[in-house]
């Protein structure tokens, strides 16, 4: 695919959103300025040119790289930034892997994961429901993915460009899901092809802790424009 072209990342307008979560019953409203958002899931191609590296379970360049950790996710942003002449969005601690301590440079305009709440508002795009259109139209899930990944960009966009933000593989964010209970486990969204129906929602929310890695969890990246 190359560098990332102008046109596959999408300008996601400003907004609200609100969050919810079932566990705890709690939801919250946040406030979001215009940002850009991967048209797609980051592929394995994509992730190969920039880290020379191809961890995926299944092998195809136009699949979305899988088995990747929230920190390699975090990584490939820094140097996919360098790599686009940006300047990069997160800042590691000295002692590398422990997990603690990575800070984000709100003010860099370089590629980052999303927040859960900038995930949710593009996945919407305007719509209220729990999915944008109907399921199997937009999204590879258990019902139809014959149990495997797929190639990006296979099912229909969203309103506003974005492909597989429901189904295929579950997007890493950069938030912590709930650091009292979970301590640093960082939020998935968007469900995956082996996820029943009903977690390919807009608003589903998962976790997972950020040194594992699963062949249902890629990421795709945003980056600031303010």
């Amino acid at each position: 695919m190359g560098m990332i072209a102008a046109n596959e990342m999408i300008a996601v307008p400003p907004g609200q959103v609100t969050l919810s979560d079932r566990r705890t019953q709690r939801s919250w409203t946040v406030e979001l300025a215009p940002y850009r958002l991967a048209a797609f899931p980051v592929t394995q191609s994509l992730y190969a040119q920039v880290t020379d590296q191809r961890p995926s379970a299944a092998h195809g360049d136009r699949l979305p790289v899988e088995c990747v950790s929230w920190w390699d996710a975090v990584r490939f942003c820094n140097t996919l930034s360098r790599r686009d002449g940006f300047t990069p969005a997160y800042h590691f601690p000295d002692d590398g892997e422990g997990g603690e301590g990575i800070e984000w440079d709100a003010s860099a305009d370089g590629y980052r994961l999303p927040t859960e709440a900038e995930w949710e508002h593009a996945c919407r795009a305007g719509t209220t429901g729990p999915r944008y259109a109907p399921l199997d139209e937009i999204a590879w899930h258990r019902g139809n993915s014959h149990e495997r990944i797929h190639d990006v960009g296979g099912k229909q966009p969203n309103s506003w460009g974005l492909h597989d933000m429901l189904g295929n593989v579950w997007d890493w964010c950069w938030d912590v899901y709930d650091a009292e209970v979970y301590g640093t486990y960082r939020v998935l969204r968007g469900g995956g092809w082996f996820d029943e129906h009903w977690s390919c929602r807009a608003s589903a929310r998962r976790r997972s802790h950020p040194t594992f890695q699963v062949d249902d969890v890629g990421f795709r990246v945003a980056r600031s424009t303010g």
